[in-house]
């Protein structure tokens, strides 16, 4: 239990990092990409916690 709730934090983590370094125009806007690949990140996370049970 407590690796998953470490993972999510990383995640968490990481995933607002990126959104604001995207923010302050340090890395190149990933709105386009995101609005683009949203149903294969789905997916994949879909697959991950499928396959972990």
């Amino acid at each position: 239990m407590l690796f998953r709730s470490r993972t999510g934090a990383l995640i968490l983590i990481v995933v607002g990092t990126l959104l604001l370094l995207s923010n302050l125009g340090w890395i190149p806007r990933l709105g386009p990409l995101w609005h683009q690949w949203w149903p294969l990140i789905l997916i994949i996370v879909g697959v991950l916690m499928f396959v972990k049970r």
